[in-house]
């Protein structure tokens, strides 16, 4: 069986069913498991991050379509709960707290995707989660956010920053936010830097979830490398645009065959939704 025929089976066979939030774990990463718990701790660097982090408020950019927790019955909301289900429901059953999600090619809903997934993550109790935007190319999350983008990623990777100015905590959520940082001209030398790598790897003693935004996979060498770093690689694609010859050569590309899923965008909600607009009408009335 190809590895994408492997990765939509992985999706689809996943139960719907909420995973509970469970006691907090050490570290402050929330609900785990028995492999997360057995993660180290923090090196004494990192041990007071939170801290020190900065606290900036939620603010979305207008027509950026990010799911809130004060408007949970929101359609778009219900379907990023049923991803969160389907990838907690895989970090029961291996070690995985560091995703990179991306798509074959621009355009697909990879940005979009990655931020809601965190705030849906977020919303859950004692679940500490980082948003990072590892596209630095073409940025978008800070966007989103109507944060700065600077200091970020880059700045950290450098040496020009330490990851308690890089790292932002969204009011009033669980969720962190690292930016892309400063313009560079080489990202993928930075990616490539040791200090990139030992990022990915000390991260999850803070976060029970890393989820990086990447440039798309057909594009650049960036989103290969990440995947290379992290535990699992969420592929993004958009109905009616993206083929199925270019999902395979996505997948193909990767050195890992780690892909957790493929997340449909770009659905008319009249296809999608009508069940959710259905139930919340008849629970109102």
């Amino acid at each position: 069986m190809s590895r994408v025929h492997d990765a939509l089976r992985k999706a689809g066979q996943l139960p719907d069913v909420e995973t509970p939030a469970a006691a907090p774990r050490m570290n402050g990463r929330g609900a785990g498991n028995a492999a997360a718990a057995t993660l180290p701790p923090p090196p004494p660097a990192l041990a007071d991050l939170f801290e020190k982090v900065q606290e900036v408020p939620f603010n979305p950019a207008p027509e950026s379509h990010l799911i809130d927790l004060h408007r949970p019955m929101e359609t778009p909301s219900e379907e990023f709960r049923s991803l969160r289900t389907k990838i907690n429901h895989m970090q029961t059953l291996q070690p995985i707290h560091t995703v990179v999600i991306t798509s074959p090619s621009p355009a697909e809903g990879k940005s979009f995707t990655t931020m809601n997934l965190a705030l849906a993550e977020s919303h859950l109790a004692d679940n500490m989660v980082l948003c990072a935007d590892f596209d630095l190319r073409r940025p978008t999350l800070h966007n989103l956010l109507q944060v700065d983008r600077v200091p970020g990623v880059s700045d950290y990777l450098l040496g020009e920053a330490p990851l308690e100015r890089v790292i932002k905590k969204i009011a009033g959520t669980n969720l962190y936010f690292m930016p892309a940082g400063s313009v560079i001209r080489n990202p993928l030398e930075v990616l490539n830097l040791r200090e990139a790598r030992q990022l990915f790897e000390q991260l999850p003693s803070l976060f029970n979830w890393i989820l990086c935004d990447s440039p798309p996979l057909l594009f650049s060498a960036d989103a290969n490398l990440l995947s290379a770093y992290a535990q699992g690689t969420i592929l993004v694609v958009r109905i009616g645009s993206t083929t199925i010859d270019t999902i395979s050569r996505a997948v193909q590309s990767l050195c890992e065959n780690n892909v957790l899923g493929i997340v449909a965008n770009g659905a008319r909600a009249g296809e999608l939704y009508s069940k959710y607009t259905y139930y919340y009408s008849k629970k109102e009335e």
